[in-house]
C-alpha cells in the first residue's frame, strides 16, 4: 500500500480521491498526512519519501494548521453547507507552483446524503491540483448513502497490525523513554490492542504513567483489568473435576476483586484456544511463559479435543449472539455459560462405546429383576473388565429343551411359568430375543390364551404387523417366549379390529347436511319449530 503511494508521488501518477478504509488505530489519517506531506515537499526523494524536517513537513506532521494541507472531521462537519464550503475552497489554488492542496475528511461515513451529491460534482470534475484523502471505518455506510462516490475514489483496505509488529514498535518506544519493560508484559499490551497501533500505544502510556518507567506484567494486568492466569486453571480444574458448585465463587472473588467479568470472558476464549492447540500440538510454539505452558500441558490431557472445541464453541457462541454486550448484569451470564462447561458431557469414542456394551452380554431372563427368581445383575465396572472368556456359555441343550416343551430352564437362572400371558410379559420385560424394532409394538399389543390353550396376539395396523407374519420372526418369538413357559408355546397373530375408514366422497351437500344436523341436536326446540311452522333451514 506505501509502495504504491510513494511510486504515484515519485512517477506523477497521484489520484485526484482516495479512500482509506479500515479499523481505527491502523494508520489511515497518519498515512494521509505522510502522503501530504510527500506532495507537498521541496526536498523530497526521487523515491517519493518527505524530508520530515522541511517547514511544511513538521507542520503537516504535528497537525497544525498548514495552507495548502486541511484535516475536517466529518463527524461535526458533516451537513451540505459544509460540503458546499469545502467544494468552494478546493477551487483556490495552491499556495504555490508545484504544490497540492489536500483536504483529508476523517470519519467520512458521517457525511449525509446531501453533503455527498454536494461533492460529488467536484470528484468527476477536480482542478487539477486539488487531492481528497477520505478516511472511514465503516465504507459499506458510504456505498449505502453514496455509492457512486467509491467508483470516483481509490480505495486502499487497511487491515490490523501484527502482534510482532506492534510488538517491535512499543520496544522501540520504550527504548526512546528510557523505561524498563518485559517481554511478557509488552506483549500482552500488543495482543490487547487487537491490532490497532493506536490502542497500543495508548496502553503503553497508561502502564508508564503508573509505573514511572518501568513496565511489569502485574502493572499491565492492574491497568487492562485482566485476570491471571492461575484463575483459569483453577476454573479448567472445575471443568474436569465437574465441581459445579465452585462456579459461584470464583465469580464472586473475582467481582470482589474489581475485575472487568467481560475481561474475564475474553481471556476465557484466549485460554480455551491455547489449550485446544496444545491438546492437537503439545509441541506447538505459543508465546507463554514456560511453567504457564507446561500446566497447561498438563490440564489439556484431561480433555478430548472435540470437548474442547465443543467447549470454545460454546462459549464463542455467547459474544456471536451480542447479548453480553448488551446485558446490564453480564455476571448471570458467565456463570450460566461455566455451569454449562461444567455440566458438558465429555466425549467417549466409538469404539468405546461398542466395547462397553458388548464386553458383556445381558443376562438372559432380565436377571436382577426383584419378585421374579432371577440371578444378582452384574456390576457396570464388570463391563470394562470382563473378557471373552469370563462369559459364561449358553447350555445349549436345556435351550432345546425348553423349545421342545421342558419343564424348567434352571440352567439360565429362569423359572418358567404354566401362565402364557405371564410368560408373554416377563419375556418383554426381560429385552431377550425380542426382534430390532419390535420391543415398542410388542408391548402395545394385546394378548389373551385361548381356550384350546394357544396365545392369542392383536397388534395394532402398520408396518410391525407386517413384519409379524415373517417366519423368521415368528420363530425368534416363539423362541424368546419359550424360555419362560414350561411347555413350546403356539402363538397366533389376530386379525387387527380396526373400523375401516370413511371413504364416502366429501361433498358441499354433505357439510352442510353434516352441521345442520349438528344444529338440531344443540337445539331440539329448533326442530320442533321447523316441524310445526313447516320452515326449511337455510344456511
Amino acid at each position: 500500500m506505501s509502495e504504491t503511494l510513494r511510486r504515484a508521488v515519485s512517477g506523477g501518477r497521484v489520484g485526484h480521491a482516495y479512500l482509506f478504509c479500515g479499523p481505527r488505530g491502523v494508520g489511515k489519517t497518519t498515512l494521509a498526512r505522510v502522503l501530504a506531506m510527500a506532495l507537498n515537499c521541496a526536498k523530497r526523494s526521487e523515491e517519493g519519501e518527505p524530508c520530515g524536517v522541511c517547514d511544511n513537513c513538521t507542520r503537516i506532521w504535528g497537525g497544525h494548521t498548514a495552507l495548502d494541507v486541511v484535516e475536517i472531521d466529518a463527524a461535526s462537519n458533516r451537513g451540505v453547507d459544509d460540503a458546499r464550503d469545502l467544494r468552494e475552497r478546493a477551487m483556490y489554488a495552491p499556495s504555490a507552483e508545484g504544490r497540492f492542496k489536500v483536504y483529508i475528511v476523517d470519519e467520512a461515513h458521517m457525511l449525509t446524503r446531501e453533503a455527498w451529491n454536494a461533492l460529488l460534482k467536484i470528484l468527476e470534475e477536480p482542478p487539477a491540483s486539488v487531492v481528497f484523502i477520505f478516511a472511514t471505518t465503516e465504507p459499506q455506510k458510504i456505498e449505502q448513502s453514496a455509492a457512486p462516490i467509491l467508483s470516483r475514489c481509490q480505495r486502499f483496505d487497511f487491515r490490523r497490525i501484527g502482534v510482532d509488529h506492534i510488538l517491535s514498535r512499543l520496544v522501540a518506544i520504550v527504548e526512546q523513554e528510557d523505561s524498563e519493560a518485559t517481554d511478557e508484559a509488552l506483549r500482552l499490551i500488543a495482543r490487547k490492542a487487537d491490532g490497532g497501533m493506536r490502542d497500543a500505544l495508548s496502553l503503553l502510556d497508561q502502564v508508564i504513567a503508573l509505573t514511572g518507567g518501568k513496565v511489569e506484567t502485574e502493572s499491565v494486568r492492574k491497568v487492562m483489568g485482566l485476570v491471571e492466569e492461575e484463575r483459569y486453571l483453577e476454573l479448567l480444574d472445575i471443568f474436569s473435576g465437574r465441581k459445579h458448585s465452585e462456579v459461584f465463587p470464583l465469580i464472586e472473588k473475582l467481582a470482589n476483586e474489581g475485575y472487568d467479568l467481560v475481561e474475564f470472558y475474553h481471556g476465557l476464549l484466549d485460554i480455551l484456544r491455547t489449550l485446544l492447540r496444545l491438546r492437537l500440538a503439545p509441541d506447538t510454539e505459543v508465546h507463554l511463559p514456560s511453567n504457564l505452558k507446561n500446566q497447561l500441558l498438563e490440564h489439556s490431557i484431561r480433555f478430548e479435543p472435540e470437548d474442547i472445541v465443543r467447549m470454545l464453541s460454546t462459549v464463542a457462541e455467547l459474544e456471536g449472539q451480542g447479548s453480553l454486550r448488551r446485558s446490564s448484569n453480564p455476571r448471570v451470564l458467565i456463570e450460566m455459560l461455566l455451569l454449562r462447561l461444567s455440566y458438558m458431557e465429555k466425549t467417549v469414542a466409538l469404539e468405546e462405546l461398542i466395547k462397553a456394551l458388548g464386553g458383556v452380554p445381558p443376562s438372559v431372563g432380565g436377571a436382577g429383576k426383584s419378585g421374579e427368581g432371577g440371578g444378582d445383575s452384574e456390576k457396570s465396572e464388570q463391563i470394562d473388565k470382563g473378557t471373552a472368556s469370563d462369559v459364561p456359555k449358553p447350555d445349549v441343550e436345556s435351550e432345546k429343551h425348553t423349545q421342545g416343551g421342558s419343564t424348567e430352564n434352571v440352567s439360565n437362572g429362569i423359572i418358567p411359568s404354566d401362565d402364557l400371558e405371564e410368560a408373554w410379559t416377563r419375556w418383554l420385560e426381560s429385552g431377550n430375543n425380542i426382534p430390532l424394532g419390535l420391543s415398542g409394538f410388542l408391548r402395545s399389543a394385546e394378548v389373551r390364551e385361548l381356550s384350546d390353550g394357544r396365545l392369542e396376539v392383536t397388534t395394532l395396523p402398520g408396518p410391525g404387523a407386517r413384519k409379524l407374519k415373517e417366519p423368521e420372526v415368528m420363530l425368534e418369538i416363539c423362541k424368546g417366549v419359550a424360555a419362560y413357559l414350561k411347555r413350546a408355546p403356539d402363538i397366533v397373530i389376530a386379525d387387527n379390529k380396526t373400523e375401516p375408514l370413511n371413504t364416502e366422497r366429501i361433498t358441499e351437500k354433505s357439510v352442510r347436511e353434516d352441521t345442520l344436523r349438528e344444529l338440531l341436536q344443540q337445539e331440539p326446540r329448533l326442530g320442533r319449530a321447523v316441524e310445526e311452522l313447516d320452515l326449511e333451514l337455510m344456511d
